[in-house]
């Protein structure tokens, strides 16, 4: 009797173990089913070509795709500044929660930066302002916020841009159109067809501007389109919102990168701006920027603000406390700010001279093309003007990496290896 207890016991189990087994292939086939039609998503244009760099076992390969700055050496670099922000953490400070809108020193310094030391924006408290995720938290957040209070606006984008642009507002659901900006022949900037484009657009729209170093290209208007841009917008009653990556790193010298937000701010024009500190600090991997918005009064800032926070709420609930330390340490001491300012503008000196030494070899080697453009750009990037099937030779023939768009980051550019581009450069250029 025992012995047969004992065997229907062992059935019942069996069979539960059965069903169970059969339970959870349902389920793994439900599950597969679910998202089944989940395809793969396209590779990023320019982290795919870092992995294609990395990949490539040549000892001559250069990558001059990455958007990230690099010393003569080709290595990552750590400001000095950063550095002794980091000593001074060390230890030193708790890692609390910071609060929605984010530390206020750091937005106080940022907006110092943006707006001018003695700004009576700042003084009269009519900037709205919060702590971003670097440039693309900012411009996102700005993006939802346009779409949650200005429903029936778009944003109008240059072509080209940077093209995270079109992702954030699209992301956003904020409708784009694009305006005139490149003209491809001179290698520079269409300024007539951006104002056309100006004049033709629906009073009242929303435009994005590079504030400098224009990313892809490197064209910047100079100060006296700047004026007349602000002119039309005040004329057309257009909202413009900048976004600003690089702020002493084109020029070497922060108060001239910030002219064209200075023009619009002298012309009675309310902003939008987003900062990042990921170039002209080196903080690329601690996400620091900042947001802000000038509005009518201290009243309406208030209630803009407010709202930042609340968009902020459900996406981060607040943002990152390291990379906020770092930039109000070094901006609220005036030794590590000298020695920021220096350091900036020596990694932006040295992109320039890079820019010179290309020009310069590709000029030497004979070339029938004009290279003015090199030079004539500023930032970390150059347009060169080069196809896709020629982007594709450089990489196929002489294993050297970037966008097929023809942007060269001149901060991949080194005394080391400066002939050898220009040469394949020359090279794949030379016959059409």
């Amino acid at each position: 009797m025992a012995m047969s207890s004992s065997r229907t016991a062992a059935a019942i189990r069996g069979r539960r173990a059965g069903a169970l087994a059969r339970a959870r292939r349902h389920a793994t086939r439900a599950m597969a089913s679910l998202f089944g039609h989940v395809e793969p998503a396209p590779k990023d244009p320019i982290l795919g070509v870092t992995e294609a760099f990395l990949a490539d076992p040549s000892p001559d390969k250069v990558n001059v795709g990455v958007g990230a700055y690099r010393d003569d050496n080709g290595k990552p670099v750590v400001l000095e500044c950063v550095r002794e922000a980091e000593r001074r953490i060390a230890g030193n400070l708790n890692m609390e929660y910071l609060p929605m809108g984010g530390s206020i020193k750091m937005i106080e310094e940022s907006l110092k930066l943006a707006y001018g030391e003695d700004s009576d924006f700042i003084k009269d408290k009519r900037i709205a302002a919060v702590q971003a995720l670097s440039g693309t938290g900012a411009c996102r957040l700005f993006a939802d916020f346009q779409r949650r209070f200005l429903p029936n606006s778009q944003i109008c984008i240059p072509t080209p841009t940077w093209s995270n642009h079109h992702n954030i507002w699209r992301d956003a659901q904020v409708p784009q159109r694009t305006f005139t900006y490149y003209h491809p022949e001179s290698r520079g900037l269409d300024f007539a067809g951006l104002m056309d484009d100006i004049k033709n657009a629906p009073n009242g729209s929303f435009f994005l501007l590079h504030a400098c170093a224009h990313n892809p290209t490197g064209v910047d208007p100079t100060e006296e389109q700047w004026r007349e841009i602000s002119y039309q917008f005040k004329i057309k009653n257009h909202f413009p919102f900048f976004d600003m990556a690089y702020q002493g790193f084109a020029s070497g010298d922060p108060e001239r990168d910030a002219k064209a937000i200075r023009i619009f701010l002298e012309d009675g024009h309310q902003i939008g701006c987003a900062q990042s500190y990921a170039k002209n600090m080196g903080l690329y991997g601690q996400r620091a920027g900042c947001l802000s918005i000038l509005c009518e009064d201290e009243m309406q800032a208030v209630s803009v603000k407010s709202q930042l926070q609340q968009i902020a709420r459900p996406m981060y609930s607040n943002p990152p406390v390291h990379g906020a330390l770092v930039v109000s340490i070094i901006l609220n001491d005036p030794e590590l700010k000298s020695l920021w300012l220096k350091e900036v503008k020596g990694m932006a000196d040295r992109i320039i001279g890079m820019r010179k030494a290309l020009r310069e070899n590709l000029e030497g080697l004979g070339s029938p093309l004009s290279w003015d453009h090199i030079t004539n750009q500023i930032g970390m990037f150059c347009y060169s003007g080069m196809t896709p099937e020629q982007v594709d030779r450089l990489t196929n023939e002489y294993h050297i990496y970037m966008t097929r768009n023809g942007r060269i980051s001149m901060a991949g550019v080194t005394t080391g290896n400066v002939a050898y581009l220009a040469n394949a450069i020359h090279e794949v250029t030379k016959t059409k």
